[in-house]
């Protein structure tokens, strides 16, 4: 047999689509051609491919060979497409057995010695493949990842001989056991009870877990507000199996990759001020997550927010609202889920110590309205919460011991107010119009409070929809059916910024 066809797969965003290599062995003199638009990395194959098999103690076939990567106008990119050329070239050469190869995908880069090299995108791959049914073989480290997608038989080689062998029917390959701890990822995070004092930023993020509200923190250096944002994903449940794949599958595709150890667990971004446009939202000529998607599922923390670029800022707009972001090129859209919880925290003025007792602040109105104004109205507009955190007292800082409630303790109180939420089909942050009207009803005392609120400080539609959400949140953990005038008199405590400073 002179041709051999093998299945595998592409990487493009997060998705996987299948490809077919096409080997083929004619007559003519020995060369090899690889078509079907691939990269430099997929040109380079044909040299690892030829090693591998050599030093495999194969022959590598003295003929012309042409490998077809279809569909053709798909863009091939990577190392991914060793094993497959080489299992197709062994295949075609009659050196393996080719009976049950359309059983199989194919995935892998393979070493000068024939050794199997992890891939990205494993995961994303395995989750299509089970589509397909079919079985997918690829490296040893790639398929603990792999394994992850309980649905799809994933079985690991560590070299091109055991996957000859085991397509001769030799020695099987066994399939693949997911290595996850999910208990493990709660109990290391930092614990809420280190904070001391703080007790209404405490609160506030107790309602932001328990909505999935975003949250802005302002305070001068040394309040604490980088120490509570920490502590937020410890106050979250824990996630599902369906959320921790999304979420492993975005990771996976990174330039980092996914780590077995961060199963179930939510993920905490803290990108500097000085990241791009592109690095936030994603991008790049093969584009990849941004910080957004790989936050999804978990928290977005922006410190010192108005030290980052306006326009950087102006990206997150969209994705708050629709929980996507398409990465758009001339050749190709690129589609990454970003469900995040947006954390941010700033000083109250260019020096920090606007308010402050001891007076050190010298910054006038007009400095700390152009400092605020680097956050634009329409990006403020759309976080759920704004609230103060002032410099802790002496006599708070001085105590040897904390004394709050532990986040195990007040992450059940989120998980309890979360499954009403979870019973009206939606968390209270994602509520839409036609949901807020349903469940967010006032009586007619507390709709003429909430008047005189929006007439006063001139909140907007949306920031009016948001004070109804957050008030519904806290209705949820005080286990009540209705919003009460207590509970709407706290939401709306929580938009400080929406207050005139003159």
């Amino acid at each position: 047999m002179s041709l051999a066809v093998i299945h595998s797969r592409a990487q493009i965003g997060i998705d996987a689509p299948p490809v077919t290599v096409e080997v083929h062995l004619a007559n003519g003199l020995p060369s090899m051609s690889i078509v079907g638009l691939p990269e430099t990395a997929v040109k380079e194959s044909k040299d690892r491919v030829r090693s591998a098999i050599i030093n495999s103690r194969f022959e590598f076939p003295a003929r012309r060979i042409t490998v077809n990567l279809a569909p053709a106008d798909l863009p091939k990119d990577g190392g991914r497409y060793d094993l497959p050329i080489a299992i197709g070239i062994l295949a075609a050469s009659g050196q393996i057995k080719s009976e049950h190869l359309g059983n199989y995908e194919f995935l892998g880069e393979l070493a000068l010695t024939g050794d199997l090299r992890h891939i990205d995108g494993a995961l994303t791959a395995a989750l299509r493949s089970h589509s397909s049914e079919r079985t997918l073989i690829l490296s040893e480290q790639s398929a603990n990842e792999a394994s992850l997608a309980r649905e799809t038989v994933v079985l690991a080689a560590r070299h091109l001989l055991e996957v000859a062998a085991h397509l001769g029917g030799e020695s099987p390959l066994m399939p693949s056991p997911p290595s996850t701890s999910p208990s493990a990822g709660l109990e290391s995070l930092p614990d809420l009870a280190d904070v001391k004092g703080q007790h209404f930023a405490k609160r506030a993020l107790e309602i932001a877990a328990a909505g999935s509200h975003s949250l802005l923190m302002i305070g001068p250096p040394g309040s604490g507000k980088t120490m509570l944002a920490n502590r937020l994903p410890g106050l979250l449940p824990e996630m599902d199996d369906e959320e921790a794949v999304e979420t492993a599958a975005i990771h996976s595709i990174s330039s980092r990759g996914f780590r077995i150890e961060d199963w179930k667990r939510r993920p905490f971004r803290s990108p500097h001020h000085t990241a791009s446009g592109v690095a936030l939202v994603g991008g790049g000529s093969h584009p990849r997550p941004g910080e957004i998607s790989l936050a999804h599922n978990g928290v977005l923390f922006l410190d010192e927010l108005p030290e980052f670029d306006r326009r950087v800022l102006e990206v997150l707009r969209e994705p708050l609202e629709s929980g996507a972001i398409t990465i758009s090129r001339a050749a190709r859209q690129s589609d990454f889920p970003a469900r995040f919880q947006l954390v941010a925290a700033m000083n109250p003025c260019p020096c920090g110590y606007a308010g402050d007792d001891s007076g050190r602040c010298r910054c006038t109105i007009d400095q700390i309205l152009r400092y605020r104004a680097r956050v634009s109205g329409p990006l403020l507009d759309r976080i759920d919460m704004h609230i103060e955190v002032p410099a802790l007292p002496r006599e708070q800082l001085l105590k040897k011991r904390a004394n709050g409630e532990s986040s195990a303790l007040v992450r059940q109180r989120v998980q309890s107010a979360r499954a009403h939420q979870v019973q009206r089909g939606q968390l209270n942050a994602k509520l839409d119009n036609r949901q807020i009207e349903q469940y967010c009803d006032l009586s007619e005392k507390d709709t003429a409070l909430l008047e005189s609120a929006i007439e006063r400080l001139g909140l907007s539609a949306r920031a009016y929809h948001r004070i109804l959400k957050v008030a519904r949140t806290i209705a949820d953990l005080d286990d009540s059916d209705s919003i009460k005038t207590g509970h709407l008199s706290e939401a709306i405590r929580y938009r400080c910024l929406d207050r005139s400073l003159v």
